[in-house]
């Protein structure tokens, strides 16, 4: 059984993910900020296979110390990160703040490098041949009014997991991003129905992207038939590009 860590799953692409994971068998370590109740319904019907683990990666060195530390511990090995979770900050160049582009970074790139950092050690350790996979945002690729900084954000995941994937691939560590489009979850909900409509109409698919698919591709780069794919951006947009 593999074990794969997941962030940001109180919600949407997350917590499809654990699903869809679950599902195919894995046993899945699940990083939110706080209790939801879907997660009783899979306490319940994967008992021994979902560890939840509630830690806010604004506050990294205690998100690290929770998942690494206390739940998972040094004997378990990691076959793959799920890095999910996201915060937006939203608006326009000339209104930025110093202060919420920082609080931004810390969960959207500096928590996720750290944990990385972990991963791989973890991977090193007990000799694994792993799966790292990024979140990114169509957003890094095509322009919306009051995005750059969060699409600043996941540009940085990006290259990040290319070097990543670069640096650790004799080791067998693979590294990817999905590049996702828009999708009908809570980080899309302060978008109005028109806001929608015209972002939908930018696609080959005229319609919103879906989690499930993104949660399939996910599994995909998890498992051991995508053994040669790495350093690459899959793009699951509903053909915005």
């Amino acid at each position: 059984m593999k074990n794969v860590l997941v962030t940001g799953v109180t919600q949407g692409l997350g917590l499809e993910t654990v699903n869809t994971l679950l599902n195919k068998g894995y046993q899945v370590y699940g990083v939110a900020r706080r209790e939801v109740d879907a997660f009783a319904e899979l306490k319940s019907k994967y008992r021994d296979s979902f560890i939840m683990i509630l830690a806010d990666l604004a506050d990294i060195d205690g998100s690290i110390a929770k998942i690494f530390h206390e739940t998972i511990g040094f004997d378990t090995p990691i076959h793959g990160f799920v890095n999910n979770a996201a915060m937006a900050y939203d608006d326009i160049i000339s209104n930025m703040r110093y202060e919420s582009l920082l609080q931004m970074y810390q969960v959207n790139v500096f928590a996720p490098m750290m944990i990385t950092k972990n991963v791989i050690r973890k991977m090193l350790l007990h000799k694994v041949h792993g799966s790292i996979v990024h979140i990114s945002s169509i957003s890094v690729h095509t322009g919306y009014k009051g995005l750059a900084m969060y699409a600043s954000s996941k540009g940085a995941l990006e290259a990040f997991s290319r070097n990543t994937a670069r640096e650790w691939g004799e080791r067998g560590i693979r590294s990817n991003a999905i590049v996702a489009g828009f999708m009908e979850t809570s980080m899309s909900s302060s978008l109005t129905k028109d806001q929608k409509e015209r972002i939908y109409k930018r696609t080959s698919l005229k319609k919103a992207t879906s989690v499930e698919s993104v949660a399939n591709l996910i599994e995909f780069l998890m498992s051991d038939a995508s053994a040669s794919i790495t350093g690459a951006n899959y793009f699951a947009d509903s053909g915005t590009i």
